[in-house]
């Protein structure tokens, strides 16, 4: 038996793949609980190795709590924009990393690395496989709000100290994304860091190797705009 969506079904989840970006200026309409319910359930159904599910979603809605975030961000920005040579500082200096404020919702998505206790399938060879389960969480939810129509940016320059203290995070539980989330005006034809001339989008062709490292696939043709033809390799993520 066929397992496979049917054509607009598959078509659909492509979509949300190719037309996720990350936001950054959000309008201020409130978003429904049934929404955010729907989103944190998909966040929810993410692939966890051992079935660990070792994930918290703690909602941001304090403007009083999302001040104090954003002044943790302003200080870790100032100090990332010091680690970059001067033009490219110039061009850091005027992107907009964040919509902490204006979003009208905030999430930190957290690992609990103590769940389950000390030996959990699966992380008795590679320990950090909560972390990257939890990081399918919040793929899940991204590509699920994207099908919503909601915006998520993530905001990665926040030193995670100033998030145990703010939030009041448990030692053993790591934030690992904390995220805006808001409808948009629309979502960008292409990411905002490509189209900004941050960076290009990397060829996909020479990243993919068969049987061994470095030895190119035979047969695989990886261009987006043959796979699928109404995509267009630039703006496809």
């Amino acid at each position: 038996m066929d397992q496979a969506f049917s054509p607009p079904e598959r078509a659909a989840v492509y979509r949300a793949i190719f037309e996720r970006r990350d936001c950054r200026h959000f309008l201020p309409d409130p978003l429904p609980d049934d929404a955010i319910a729907r989103l944190l359930v998909a966040a929810h159904h993410a692939p966890s190795v051992g079935f660990m599910q070792p994930w918290n979603f703690l909602l941001i809605r304090s403007q009083a709590v999302r001040l104090e975030i954003r002044q943790a961000f302003d200080r870790a920005n100032t100090q990332a924009a010091q680690l970059f040579p001067e033009a490219r500082g110039e061009l850091y200096g005027r992107l907009k990393l964040e919509g902490i404020l204006e979003s009208p919702l905030n999430l930190c998505v957290t690992c609990d690395r103590s769940r389950h206790g000390p030996v959990v399938l699966g992380r008795t060879v590679q320990p950090e496989m909560d972390l990257y389960s939890t990081v399918c969480a919040v793929q899940n939810l991204w590509l699920a709000a994207r099908a919503e129509g909601i915006g998520v940016g993530w905001v990665s320059i926040i030193d995670p100290c100033d998030l145990r203290t703010i939030l009041g995070i448990p030692e053993a539980v790591v934030p690992i994304a904390y995220l805006c989330l808001g409808r948009v005006a629309d979502f960008a034809p292409t990411p905002e860091l490509q189209s900004l001339g941050w960076l290009d989008r990397i060829d996909l062709r020479p990243l993919v190797y068969e049987d061994h490292w470095g030895r190119p696939p035979t047969s695989f043709i990886l261009d987006a705009t043959a796979v699928f033809p109404s995509a267009n390799s630039k703006t496809a993520t």
